[in-house]
């Protein structure tokens, strides 16, 4: 069940957005054909100024600019492509756009007489000369005032000069827009020669230039290095080189390995020193301590005596196991371990003798190779000043040899090409004679101005619409004035007389009007259901609004099933009498309440069948005071007796009061609005009024309903179109859900 109300919902929320798309739309199909005149009138508007305008033609030539300038000394360096100068094609792009070519391709092609430049300056033009300001004094002669129009023909020929380039790539499109072909062809070819042209001036100037340059510099280049060379030998000559590196060299060597020999000598007197000084510490006496000692254990002779000593002891000790100490073996066994003992003693004294030599030899040797150093040293430190000024000198030649080299071979380079006319940049196609204009692209322009033209007139009716505030259909009665749609009354024809108009009721070749009529009757009857409902008050916001003709109407409709009386209420502008043709001096309501008539003379009865009516009578001064005076009560009460349906046509609620006052002695009140006349806000303010004076209104009525509009409005207005006018109907209700046919009432 709840799925099927979310379904339901949905649905109805579709059809909502669907009628409000349609509410948009609706406003567009009712002007559709004044739209679309409009879009037709500015159409053929714009192809008229279309077919005026002067066809504009576009000659386009290529140029490929080279990015390095073209040399003479091979030919792939003439046909070279260097993309890599992003500001120098730039650059080249503007130098085309510049005013100089400009001026220069103008002045060569003498286009200040050409036709298409020497035409009469237009409206347009001399309103915008007039506007511009130009000082006095440069209009003081006929000269001056022709340079200034031919300054102006200038800047305006620029400014129809367009370079676009290809993206990546060298080449750039020039394109000339000219009424006249040729010129546009002719104009576009002769600014990429004069571009080139100028170009090669320019560089044949330059070159010019560079060689009187070039040509004073290799003289003052020559003499520096002429200079320089006789300062170098006078050098050499004064310091006696021959071979300066050679003996820079071997100098260095030297150096080298007096220092190595230096290190070993006062390697071997640290040793000697270190030894030395341990023996004089344990002294030359104690064998046994100076035998212990590493540097006198490691040397050769001490080792092997060692080893005798060793020998010996260990064959004593052999002996002592088998001999006595007085046992011969026993006595030559240590005499030979006291003669080896002896030796190591005199081995070890003779080692430290030896020592202490050496120590001294190696002080006397350390001392000699310092002193060879330090000679060696001062000759390479003068020898190293020499070879420092030698190589300056030497530094200097070879840079002014460079310069001169370089400025002697940019000088030869300049005179052999300075005759060759490379060009900066090359046609890859010329310009030819355009056949077709690019502009005005006719066929466009008309599509378009069509459709904007359409877009503005669709744009204008829903602003206007949109700020139409006005009571338009049934639809806006109920939700902009909370209100019940009674029903139409349809707009009569352009030709119908006002006697049609206020018959149309019976009028059998407009069965719809009679149909509506009955429709309003039908839905009256059905919201006073179970009430009484014998006096009806009809009203409106403002005059002509169609009240009275919609109360004659409505009368004639009841009167097909009761008796009815029609009250002319308006006291003040009454026209009721005069609609059903009677004197002016017909007494009717005004006498009636003032007791100057009878009641019986104020009637005219049968003016239609069933129809009884009470004109207003003679004009009163205080209209206002008889309607509130307890005579028009009694007045009702009396004629309630005679007729079923009282029907009270009063004046605009917004023009008097005197509706106010009537709508509380009637049983119901009805408003009548003008569709798409009476603005949203009046009616709100009737009917709050009317609710005030506690009227009970029922609903409003839609007078002057255009039932053409109502098929882009809502199509139950035009339901009775369906019925040819020999098919009539006795009584038909819209499908509108607040009317019922009257016979399903009855």
């Amino acid at each position: 069940m709840i799925a099927n109300n979310n379904i339901n919902n949905d649905k109805a929320v579709q059809l909502e957005q669907l009628i409000d798309f349609k509410k948009l739309v609706q406003p567009v199909l009712k002007f559709k054909w004044r739209i679309l005149t409009f879009a037709l009138l500015v159409t053929a508007l714009v192809v008229f100024v279309v077919l005026s305008m002067t066809p504009i033609y576009s000659a386009n030539s290529t140029l490929l600019i080279e990015s390095e300038q073209a040399k003479a000394i091979g030919i792939d360096e003439v046909y070279g492509i260097n993309s890599g100068q992003q500001e120098y094609y730039l650059t080249q792009f503007e130098i085309i756009k510049s005013r100089s070519i400009a001026e220069r391709v103008f002045n060569e092609l003498d286009l200040i007489n050409h036709p298409a430049f020497n035409q009469p300056p237009s409206l347009l033009s001399q309103i915008k000369s007039s506007l511009n300001f130009i000082p006095t004094e440069m209009v003081d002669s006929p000269n001056d005032n022709s340079a200034i129009i031919k300054q102006n023909l200038i800047d305006g020929f620029a400014k129809g000069i367009n370079v676009s380039p290809v993206r990546k790539t060298q080449l750039v499109n020039i394109s000339y827009e000219s009424s006249d072909p040729e010129l546009a062809a002719l104009v576009s070819n002769a600014i990429g020669d004069t571009y080139i042209l100028s170009q090669l001036e320019a560089k044949l100037g330059i070159n010019q230039k560079a060689n009187v340059w070039l040509g004073g510099r290799l003289e003052e280049l020559r003499l520096k290095l002429d200079e320089s060379e006789d300062r170098l030998e006078q050098f050499k000559v004064n310091n006696g080189l021959v071979d300066v590196e050679g003996v820079t060299a071997l100098d260095a060597k030297e150096l080298e390995r007096l220092t190595d020999e230096i290190a070993l000598a006062r390697s071997r007197k640290a040793q000697a020193d270190s030894f030395i000084e341990v023996v004089q510490k344990y002294g030359t006496s104690d064998v046994s301590r100076l035998e212990s000692l590493p540097e006198v254990t490691a040397h050769p002779s001490i080792q092997n005596v060692k080893r005798e000593v060793i020998l010996v002891e260990r064959k004593v000790s052999e002996l002592q196991q088998i001999y006595g100490p007085k046992h011969p073996k026993m006595i030559a066994a240590n005499a030979e371990l006291q003669s080896v003992q002896k030796n190591l003693s005199s081995q070890i004294a003779k080692l430290i003798q030896g020592i202490e030599e050496e120590a001294q030899t190696a002080a006397r040797k350390l001392a000699n190779l310092q002193q060879q150093f330090n000679q060696s040293k001062g000759s390479f430190q003068n020898l190293s000043t020499i070879d420092t000024d030698y190589r300056r000198l030497l530094r200097e030649v070879d840079t002014n040899q460079q310069l001169f080299e370089s400025f002697l071979a940019r000088q030869k380079e300049t005179e052999v090409t300075g005759d060759f006319d490379s060009p900066v940049a090359r046609f890859t196609d010329r310009a030819v004679v355009p056949l077709k204009p690019v502009k005005p692209k006719k066929k466009v322009i008309v599509i378009l101005a069509f459709i904007a033209s359409l877009g503005l007139g669709v744009v204008v009716v829903l602003i206007l619409d949109a700020l139409n505030d006005t009571v338009k259909t049934s639809d806006d009665v109920e939700k902009q004035l909370s209100q019940r749609a009674l029903g139409f009354i349809p707009k009569a024809h352009k030709k119908a007389t006002f006697d049609d108009i206020n018959f149309a009721f019976f009028d059998k070749d407009n069965p719809i009007h009679a149909e509506s009529v009955r429709t309003i009757r039908t839905s009256i009857s059905l919201m006073a259901m179970g009430e009484q409902l014998q006096t009806i008050e009809v009203t409106s916001s403002i005059p002509n609004e169609g009240k009275t003709t919609t109360s004659m109407n409505l009368a004639f409709a009841y009167a097909a099933m009761e008796k009815v009386l029609i009250i002319d209420g308006d006291l003040r502008k009454s026209s009721l009498g005069m609609r059903f043709g009677l004197p002016n001096y017909q007494p009717g309501l005004a006498n009636v309440l003032a007791g100057t008539d009878a009641l019986e003379n104020c009637i005219v009865s049968e003016v239609k069948n069933n129809v009884d009516v009470m004109p207003a009578g003679a004009i009163p001064l205080n209209p206002q005071e008889l309607l509130s005076s307890g005579k028009f009560a009694e007045l009702l009460t009396e004629l309630k007796k005679t007729y079923s349906k009282i029907i009270i046509d009063t004046p605009p609620v917004h023009a008097v009061s005197d509706a106010l006052v009537i709508s509380a002695h009637c049983d119901a009140c009805v408003v009548v609005v003008k569709t798409a006349h009476s603005r949203n806000e009046a009616v709100r303010l009737t009917l709050a009024k009317l609710n005030q004076a506690r009227g009970k209104v029922l609903g409003v009525i839609l007078n002057q309903f255009c039932a053409k509009d109502a098929r882009y409005n809502d199509d139950q207005y035009s339901y009775y179109q369906a019925y040819g006018s020999d098919y009539t109907i006795k009584d038909v209700t819209t499908i509108n859900p607040n009317a019922v046919d009257h016979k399903k009432s009855a």
